[in-house]
């Protein structure tokens, strides 16, 4: 009997083309929607691997009632909205995709710092709206040439950042809980761009809130790729209603945020409602193509090692 992978997004064929090689796939093949708890659980109970993705969200009884199941490979890298303990205790294999999102996350990083300060979304808005007749002394922004620039967590993103504004020649400070670096005040009260490049934990939950923001220097930009929860978004509202914040950008949101029992049901109003203050985009981090394709190959490659008997490459627990 063929092993059964069920996978929740639709993925490239290559890649489907490689799993249908070892095994039955059951796939979403849906490129906007995503199968609700119980679908899920409908399709993965007699699955022996399953592939999720950042819309997903697997608990202690999810697994209970999977019990084929050998291992969950996730195509992404944060992973706070799977139980990988449960995983752990259960005899299932989790991985994760560690490397690949790393650069094309840092890039779009970049493309929001420099969108938000040159005021690329407005200038496109005055364009289409028909009534541009030439140069005009307006929507002047602000330069990241020789800018300081705050990066608060300073993993593989972080650096990677680090590298690309070099071109720039900023300023770079950065704080991180497991490297020397810039106490966290003095990050924000220097800083003209100030970018959260953390996990969701309990203790970043919301750590960009009114007190963190009301630190920050007055006029500074703040830009979010991480997790949407590390910031909270009411806050952000608020400082740029105050003039405190120059501007928002994000990639991601805490209506994202699947492990939160109580995140919003959409984005703040107040925020999408700040057009000239914000830039955003609906979570591009590492939306280029050929990153997405070998992020779930992968994935793919992670879940047949597991169902050859293999340790995979990209696991996190470690129970043989």
């Amino acid at each position: 009997m063929r092993p059964r992978i069920v996978v929740t997004q639709r993925i490239h064929p290559e890649v489907v083309a490689l799993l249908s090689k070892h095994a039955d796939v059951v796939m979403n093949e849906s490129p906007d929607r995503t199968w609700s708890r119980e679908e899920l659980l409908d399709r993965a109970r007699d699955a022996d691997a399953l592939m999720v993705f950042m819309p997903d969200s697997l608990d202690d009884d999810f697994l209970a009632a999977c019990p084929r199941l050998k291992i969950v490979a996730a195509s992404l890298k944060g992973f706070d909205n799977f139980d990988v303990a449960a995983c752990t205790r259960r005899g299932i294999w989790f991985t994760i995709v560690p490397g690949l999102l790393t650069e094309p996350t840092a890039e779009l990083a970049l493309g929001l710092l420099l969108g938000l300060a040159r005021n690329i979304a407005p200038g496109d808005r005055l364009i289409r709206s028909g009534t541009f007749a030439g140069w005009r002394p307006t929507l002047y922004g602000t330069s990241l040439v020789g800018a300081t620039v705050g990066i608060v967590g300073f993993g593989q993103v972080g650096s990677t950042l680090e590298r690309l504004l070099q071109g720039f020649s900023c300023r770079v400070l950065h704080h991180d809980s497991a490297t020397p670096g810039t106490p966290l005040d003095e990050l924000l009260a220097a800083s003209d761009f100030v970018l959260p490049l953390l996990p969701l934990t309990p203790a970043t939950l919301h750590l960009f809130n009114a007190a963190t923001i009301a630190k920050m220097k007055p006029g500074a930009f703040l830009i979010n790729v991480s997790r949407g929860s590390v910031v909270d978004e009411n806050a952000v509202a608020d400082a740029l209603a105050g003039d405190h914040l120059a501007g928002y950008a994000a990639d991601t949101f805490e209506m994202e945020d699947w492990a939160r029992t109580d995140r919003p049901a959409s984005i703040a109003p107040r925020l999408l409602a700040m057009r000239d203050k914000t830039l955003f985009t609906p979570h591009l981090g590492s939306a280029v193509q050929r990153v997405r394709q070998e992020i779930e190959m992968t994935a793919a490659r992670n879940i047949l090692q597991a169902l050859g008997g293999q340790r995979p490459e990209g696991v996190l627990t470690s129970w043989i």
